[in-house]
């Protein structure tokens, strides 16, 4: 069987090998024993480290990842937190909406001299 250097995993999956670490102290991959001297990696390290990198690239924070890595590993569990993960990402759009439109009307005060400006005290520029 195929076993990777920390190495030679980092590569494989496309991370530094201090982001192995980091994902070994996390419990995002299990270190292996010892052999001959080196800690030896299987192709199943790579394909996970693999998902982890890919997940990461949907928006999955690591304590999602954890999650997900958790889970039975069925197409449902990775569609569920799809789905979750793009309501947060919309809530998300709809507030940085909201605080454009509010950075435009602070914008609008600035330029024509408004005394609103330097106070912030515009139109309703509230954080609610």
């Amino acid at each position: 069987m195929e076993s990777f250097t920390i190495g030679g995993l980092a590569k494989a999956a496309g991370v530094s090998v201090e982001t192995v670490r980091y994902y070994e102290r996390r419990g995002l991959l299990e270190q292996p024993a010892r052999s001959v001297g080196y800690r030896r990696y299987s192709p199943a390290d790579v394909e996970r480290l693999a998902f982890v990198r890919r997940a990461k690239t949907f928006g999955f924070t690591l304590s999602e990842v954890t999650e997900l890595l958790a889970r039975p590993g069925g197409s449902g569990d990775v569609l569920d937190a799809a789905r979750a993960k793009r309501g947060e990402v919309e809530d998300e759009i709809r507030r940085l909406q909201a605080l454009s439109l509010r950075l435009g009307q602070l914008v609008s005060v600035c330029e024509n001299g408004g005394e609103g400006c330097t106070s912030l005290a515009v139109g309703r520029l509230s954080a609610d």
